[in-house]
């Protein structure tokens, strides 16, 4: 990238963040300061103008509950742009609220934005589009394993190997690194919303009752699990019964859900598996010792970590606070772009 005077001042002082713009939360970690904004990636609009009335949490409030004039959606869909207009209104919102946090002098920031591995070039191109258009003075792109990588401090650029699940709410990356650079990769669109979908068709299908995108997630984080428990739970769910057509409650156990969640589950899992059955002999040696790190909000999953060491035989540990490594590692990004312009994924300008 060509050295550029003005950039290089403005750098000195204007304000840098990295987003991690995910389909189901949005985290903008800004360089000095951490993580400012951690809020869902929900726009309420008006469906006749297309004009972004509420965003983040309080358009989260509304799902479910909205007049018929309104309409609240994610603007993002298996961790890509879906709705680039909207988007950019999302992208402006919370990069308006990081500056006003900030006090920060110059308006226009730099910005570091993790997207998926598998995304397309034209995917890739929104995504810089929309940044521009929200106001950044600079967009740079970088892949998200590499992010969360770099967030949860795996040491990917020695020569030693060592190895990343990021499982959010669009897509699950799967990537193996050594010498700062991706040796075995997987990217697959199931994650945390496919798993509430499953959940809202089994209770559907086993007990006619109706449940809502909210509900499902709420199940699958208090009792959800990829493995037996060692003591299983219920909880109560209510919703409208399909056949009558009014309110129900019912009592449902983990077990059922893990039932439910079975088939995403096991496709993550294969996954993995794949990607290790590709990796050299003697880079899974080097991963039979460190390990294999759990990152993004799925990762929480109860009974995950040793459903993985189970079926894969080698020791899996969860990322400090990882929900936030995609943020925390495009943010480390900035603290030196020149240096870290090796992991960036295209579309940069300086």
């Amino acid at each position: 990238m060509a050295f550029n005077p003005l950039n290089w001042l403005l750098g000195l002082f204007s304000l840098d963040i990295g987003i991690d713009l995910g389909t189901a939360n949005t985290l903008v970690n800004v360089r000095g300061k951490g993580i400012v904004i951690n809020e869902p990636s929900w726009v309420a609009i008006d469906k006749r103008t297309r004009n972004s009335l509420k965003i983040g949490a309080a358009a989260k409030e509304m799902v479910g509950r909205t007049p018929a004039n309104i309409l609240a959606i994610r603007p993002l869909r298996d961790g890509v742009i879906s709705e680039f207009d909207i988007t950019r209104d999302m992208l402006e919102y919370f990069i308006g609220r990081a500056h006003e946090q900030t006090l920060s002098p110059l308006p226009r920031p730099r910005v570091v934005i993790g997207l998926p591995r598998g995304a397309t070039e034209v995917e890739k191109r929104a995504v810089y589009d929309a940044a521009m258009a929200a106001g950044a003075r600079q967009a740079f792109l970088i892949e998200e394993p590499t992010a969360a990588a770099l967030g949860a401090n795996l040491p990917i650029s020695d020569v030693r190997g060592s190895m990343i699940v990021d499982i959010g709410g669009g897509t699950t990356e799967v990537a193996v690194f050594s010498m700062d650079s991706i040796v075995v990769s997987r990217s697959l669109r199931i994650a945390g919303d496919e798993m509430d979908q499953d959940i809202i068709a089994y209770i559907r299908n086993k007990y006619n009752l109706l449940i809502g995108e909210r509900m499902s997630e709420r199940i699958k984080i208090e009792i959800g699990s990829a493995y037996p428990l060692p003591k299983e739970k219920t909880m109560t769910v209510r919703g409208r019964n399909l056949v009558s057509g009014l309110p129900e409650a019912i009592e449902i156990s983990s077990i059922e859900i893990r039932e439910a969640i079975s088939r995403s589950v096991k496709v993550i899992v294969d996954s993995v598996r794949e990607a290790i059955d590709e990796t050299p002999p003697e880079i899974i040696a080097d991963l039979m010792e460190t390990g294999l790190c759990l990152a993004g909000g799925g990762s929480q999953l109860q009974g995950l970590p040793e459903r993985l060491m189970n079926e894969l035989r080698m020791r899996v540990w969860v990322a400090e606070d990882p929900m936030t490594c995609v943020a925390r590692g495009a943010g480390l990004i900035l603290e030196d772009l020149d240096g870290n312009a090796k992991y960036l994924a295209g579309f940069e300008r300086r």
